[in-house]
Parts: structure tokens; C-alpha cells; sequence
């Protein structure tokens, strides 16, 4: 059974694959969603408020650590990459290895068949640059 950030976060995948196609609201977007109510509402509007707030400094934080231009990877895998960047830098308090694991988990159900892996190098690269410390303690604990 999925939780209702679990679903937040594909709530928001979702409301910014269509902002980055029509340039919509994506608060209205994700609200229209099927199973919205379901959500945590508050996370809901907290990731997309943040993502569109932010989008040219999580560009920034996500782009160094492309192998391509970030207008050329899938709006799946950027709408991913998005949500990851900004709860990596805005959210202290989710661990990044859950982060990465939810965007892990995004990338399976919506996006191509080996893109997760793709995501989570991505954002395993960004937590390593802005949460050094937390990445270090998980990886002394291995």
C-alpha cells in the first residue's frame, strides 16, 4: 500500500510532466488529479510550489551532473529529477536515501525502463554535494 507522500510525490510527477508540456498551474493541475484527496495535500502543494519557486537553481544543481542537456532528458525524468533536487536541498529532514529511493520508485512506474537508474546517479551525485555529511555517516555505516 502506497503512503500519502508516496502518492504526493506522483501527484506531483504527474502535475509538473504536464506544466513542463502546457506551461499550466500545476497546483490546479494536481489538484484535478485522480486520488488528489488521497494525498498529503500540504506535500503536495509544498513540492510543486518549491520545484516551480526554484526551477532555475535546481536546474543548476541538477545540470553539472548530466551526461546530456537537461532540455533533452524525458519531462518524466526531469519532472523526477526536480521533486529529488528540491527535497534534497529544501528537506533536511528526509533522509536522502529515502528521497533517492522514492525517486527511484517514480522512475520504474513512469519513466523508461532503465531511466531509474539514471535518476538515482543523478540525485546520489547531488546529495554527495549538498548533504556531504549525511552521505559520508551512510556510507562509513555499509
Amino acid at each position: 500500500m502506497k503512503t500519502a507522500r508516496r502518492h504526493a510525490r506522483e501527484i506531483a510527477l504527474q502535475a509538473l510532466y504536464a506544466w513542463q508540456l502546457s506551461g499550466e498551474d500545476p497546483l490546479a493541475q494536481a489538484r484535478s488529479l485522480e486520488g488528489f484527496e488521497k494525498t498529503d495535500a500540504r506535500f503536495v502543494e509544498s513540492l510543486l510550489r518549491g520545484v516551480i519557486g526554484r526551477a532555475d537553481e535546481l536546474r543548476g544543481l541538477i545540470a553539472p551532473h548530466l551526461s546530456r542537456e537537461f532540455v533533452k532528458l524525458s519531462p518524466v525524468e526531469r519532472a523526477i529529477l526536480y521533486i529529488g533536487a528540491y527535497e534534497l536541498a529544501a528537506h533536511p529532514g528526509t533522509p536522502f536515501k529515502v528521497v533517492l529511493n522514492e525517486a527511484v520508485e517514480l522512475g520504474k512506474s513512469f519513466g523508461a525502463t532503465d531511466g531509474y537508474r539514471f535518476v538515482n546517479g543523478v540525485l546520489e551525485r547531488i546529495a554527495a554535494k549538498i548533504r556531504p555529511d549525511e552521505v559520508a555517516r551512510s556510507r562509513s555505516n555499509v
